[in-house]
């Protein structure tokens, strides 16, 4: 690589780690397309380097949340504070909402750097807001904050300062306002983000590059634990629903041909060698007669337990084509079937949670989940859904909020199974602290730690049946 010398090749192959290290599959080949993007690109358009780092290293637009705060650590606008010394607040304020009105991305740029320097230090003596005389740039700090910065910029309250502006100048009729706040609106969100690139770009020189990417960057959806999730990730991760499905269904129907062959027939492999001697030359081997297995869902809706078991019935209703039959049952402290809200192709990934708590029968006095009574009463109610063929997957945190576990219900629920696994989001050193009874039930059946879509996706393609 020409351009830039060693000291680029260092910040790309960084950006590539840091990358990966957030769950963004690169391959060689992507890096090498990537530092020929760079060759080609050159540094002085630091956007347009952006877009083709992106499009040489990306394979979804959602990764575009992980790259770009990346990007700008290791590729920073310029590695110094801005030219001049930080100006007061109402003038700063009143060139940003020049530059908003403008649609001027460069100046934006500058001034969230000055912004930045000027209003977002903290813990230095000379800090804006700390006792002391103001310093320079030069100054010690430890750290630069974009909510500080923000907070007391107040970026959102320019909108009819900028609107008025716009309108002054270009003449806009008074029809258009809708649509000139919104465009308005998501300049300002714009500016916003640039502030926190800086604050974090800042923070990056005194405490390394590397850290603020391991640590700063919010990860990919299919590495944030399920517990963790919120209503957007949860949404982003419903998203990869079909693409992890169909990785899996590969996964699973290769596991199936291994197996299909069967074991070798050592009697009718040592008949067949009478013909050499006795030298076995063509082993022949025992068919085995595929039938697909069945599959029980039991899942814990209640809290924020939901978003897993949610994400992972529409895992499996994706996969629904692997088995001859599914079933599916939800429970707080009662529990019901909810097969029929999964047919197959026809699942509503939005309103899939909203549907189980309108249309199924799931709490009786309480809202808490009590797996003691849920658990027994699918043992007496559903019992014909387990049989010998049929594989258990039960989901949840096994927190029986200090109620009796009913540990004979899962003996009997694992008696007539094919197997039964338990599939937990709570990490293991969460185990059997407070209400949790999962050592008592791991005692039983076998129980897995499963905290996000990563690890679930590994769980199953080890442990569903062929």
């Amino acid at each position: 690589m020409t351009t830039g010398g060693a000291g680029v090749t260092e910040r790309l192959t960084s950006l590539v780690a840091a990358l990966r290290a957030h769950g963004i599959r690169i391959g060689t080949g992507e890096s090498v397309d990537a530092a020929r993007a760079v060759e080609a690109l050159g540094l002085a358009d630091r956007e347009l380097l952006r877009e083709g780092l992106a499009a040489t290293l990306l394979h979804t637009s959602a990764q575009r949340a992980v790259f770009d705060p990346v990007f700008d650590l290791y590729f920073p606008r310029r590695a110094g504070g801005p030219e001049s010394g930080p100006a007061g607040r109402e003038e700063l304020r009143d060139r940003i909402a020049a530059a908003l009105a403008a649609g001027d991305r460069a100046l934006l740029e500058r001034l969230a750097a000055e912004a930045v320097e000027g209003f977002g230090r903290y813990g230095s003596p000379g800090a804006p807001g700390s006792s002391g005389s103001p310093s320079g740039p030069s100054s010690g700090s430890d750290g630069w904050s974009s909510h500080q910065t923000l907070d007391r910029l107040r970026p959102q309250t320019l909108l009819a300062r900028v609107r008025d502006g716009i309108r002054a100048r270009d003449g806009a009729p008074d029809f258009t306002d809708r649509l000139l706040e919104d465009e308005i609106r998501r300049r300002i969100e714009e500016f916003r983000r640039m502030v926190a690139s800086e604050a974090r770009r800042r923070v990056a020189e005194r405490r390394g590059r590397d850290e603020i990417a391991r640590r700063a960057v919010a990860t990919t959806p299919d590495r944030v634990d399920f517990l963790l999730l919120g209503k957007d990730r949860l949404a982003e991760l419903r998203r990869t629903v079909q693409p992890l499905a169909r990785k899996l269904a590969t996964r699973l129907a290769a596991r199936r041909r291994r197996a299909s062959r069967g074991s070798i027939d050592l009697r009718r492999t040592l008949r067949g060698s009478l013909s050499t001697g006795g030298v076995p030359m063509r082993p022949v081997l025992r068919r085995r007669r595929p039938a697909r297995p069945e599959l029980v869902l039991l899942c814990d809706v209640s809290g924020s337990v939901a978003g897993f078991s949610d994400f992972t019935m529409l895992l499996v209703q994706a996969l629904h084509d692997q088995f001859s039959k599914v079933r599916v049952f939800a429970f707080v402290n009662r529990v019901d079937e909810v097969t029929g809200l999964l047919v197959h192709g026809a699942a509503d990934p939005e309103r899939l949670g909203a549907r189980i708590d309108e249309e199924a029968t799931l709490t009786a006095w309480h809202g808490s989940s009590d797996y003691g009574v849920a658990l027994g009463e699918f043992a007496e109610r559903y019992g014909d859904a387990v049989g010998p063929r049929t594989t258990v997957f039960v989901l949840g945190d096994a927190r029986t909020n200090m109620g009796d576990p009913n540990l004979a219900a899962v003996r009997e629920i694992a008696g007539r199974a094919r197997r039964v696994y338990w599939l937990n989001p709570e990490q293991r050193s969460r185990w059997g602290t407070g209400d949790s009874a999962a050592p008592e039930y791991a005692e039983l059946v076998e129980m897995h730690e499963c905290r996000n879509a990563r690890q679930l996706g590994a769980l199953v393609t080890r442990l569903l049946p062929v």
